[in-house]
């Protein structure tokens, strides 16, 4: 069985440079969050941060972003996509030179939440700017190119950011984004044509009802591994995404179009990014703490060991690249998915002295599984999306990732953490970091974060693996129709 994809006919002979401006859009915003990860530790001692400071820092962006991503998108199929684009660069740009020079965390966390804001009008229109520029034909290998910027930001992240700490002070990983957001801003200018979607009336309760569902959802998931008591959060997010699809459902201009979902391969490639980004969510947070605490690897060291992660994960990019015009999205999702599974796999068997090229083969399993998974699943959900609502389909596409992610992190999280606890001594501490710090426990932590992440890591190819059945029972082959 087939299912109709829409081709985008572009005569653009810029459209390889756009592409570099989409890739730099994408990279930067990526790089920025995975810096920031090694930044805390200077930034608490030098603003005088407290735990709860920290945390906001990190939860005001991912809030902020989370929310506005729907609206955002019906923001640039109704009034510009590049306009959108521009508008989000120049507010992440302005907002990082502000949490570089921050003097206090109440300021940090201010231009943290600008941030988000920034990264919420920027994501969802490279995506929908890159299916709108080019054709079916060429939009694999176009997919290609953005999916290798956001690993290399992923992974190239800490590096950097470890790197100009080193060399300079933590606000150099908040400065490095305003010279390339300036540059992102006048390529885009120049090189990038305007799209649009037709005129539609605007959806004001929809924005509203979708912002206030998923910032209070996201919460929930952000706060539940620390605070079970999180109804009120939780009764507010359901009860307002249920209003939002109720109203959506029923107004003759909705601001997202949930007649998408009826599309087997929107649908089908949308839960296939979920319940692999549920398993990524929390792969770094907990792979990341097995290298330094149980097997004494240095920052810079761990860091590096996820290199395999990204050569696989480039290296399969293209290789689905290539193989887009004579395998299917679908086979290839579920191809992906498998050896996405058989790493996690792979990786539940980890003992507490893993050599590292075991460890460095399960990431490079594990990175060709989702080079090859991700784009061809966002490339099937994306091909599904007429072109005036490229903008709302990115943005959709892009909020499921960030749910399954945050959901991954809270709950592999929580796992992890529920079975280290449980596996020590009456009366240690609750964190692996802190349990190796007391000499008598060393051995007893660093076995127990190991058995804990060896479960986790077993439900997490579980969970993969369902997403690569799914795929192949949901979603279907394409055939492609020019949109005129």
């Amino acid at each position: 069985m087939t299912e109709t994809v829409f081709a985008r006919p572009t005569s653009d002979r810029r459209r390889w440079w756009i592409l570099v401006v989409l890739a730099l859009s994408t990279l930067v915003l990526i790089i920025d969050n995975m810096a920031l990860t090694v930044a805390v530790p200077p930034l608490a001692a030098d603003l005088g941060a407290s735990a709860p400071d920290i945390q906001w820092v990190l939860d005001s962006y991912l809030l902020v972003f989370a929310g506005l991503l729907l609206t955002s998108g019906s923001l640039g199929d109704r009034f510009g996509r590049r306009r959108v684009m521009v508008i989000g660069l120049t507010l992440f740009g302005a907002s990082s030179l502000l949490a570089a020079f921050a003097a206090d965390p109440t300021q940090l966390i201010t231009a943290r939440a600008v941030m988000g804001v920034g990264g919420a009008l920027i994501m969802p229109s490279t995506l929908s700017i890159l299916i709108t520029v080019f054709d079916d034909t060429e939009r694999p290998k176009a997919m290609a190119v953005w999916s290798t910027a956001a690993t290399v930001g992923f992974v190239g992240g800490p590096v950097v950011g470890g790197a100009l700490i080193a060399w300079f002070w933590w606000g150099a990983v908040f400065l490095i984004n305003v010279p390339i957001t300036l540059i992102a801003i006048v390529a885009a200018l120049v090189l990038m044509p305007e799209s649009k979607g037709p005129w539609r009336k605007a959806d004001p309760l929809g924005a509203a009802l979708s912002s206030i569902g998923m910032t209070a959802v996201v919460w929930t998931i952000i706060e539940l591994p620390h605070d079970t008591n999180v109804l009120v959060p939780l009764t507010i997010g359901v009860t307002s995404l249920g209003a939002f699809v109720f109203w959506e459902l029923r107004t003759p201009s909705p601001m997202v179009p949930l007649g998408l979902f009826k599309a087997r391969n929107f649908s089908g490639g949308s839960l296939a990014l979920t319940l692999s980004q549920v398993a990524n969510g929390g792969l770094r947070i907990v792979v990341t703490q097995y290298l330094q605490f149980v097997l004494g690897y240095s920052p810079t060291r761990a860091g590096l060991t996820f290199l395999p992660m990204a050569i696989g994960s480039l290296t399969c990019n293209w290789l689905g690249a290539t193989l887009g015009q004579t395998v299917s999205n679908r086979s290839r999702v579920a191809i992906g998915l498998t050896l996405y599974a058989a790493a996690f796999g792979w990786m539940s068997t980890f003992s507490p002295d893993a050599g590292v090229l075991t460890v460095s083969a399960a990431l490079l399993v594990l990175g060709c599984g989702g080079g090859l998974a991700v784009p061809a699943a966002i490339a099937a959900l994306m091909g599904t999306v007429p072109p005036e609502q490229a903008g709302v389909g990115s943005a959709l596409n892009d909020t499921v990732q960030q749910l399954g992610a945050a959901l991954g992190v809270a709950a592999l999280g929580s796992l992890v953490s529920g079975a280290f606890v449980a596996a020590m001594p009456d009366g240690s501490p609750t964190s692996i970091g802190d349990a190796v710090r007391v000499p008598a426990l060393v051995g007893a932590a660093g076995t127990a974060f190991t058995d804990a992440m060896s479960t986790t890591f077993a439900i997490s190819a579980a969970a993969v693996l369902a997403a690569a059945v799914l795929a192949l029972v949901v979603m279907r082959d394409q055939k492609t129709l020019v949109a005129l």
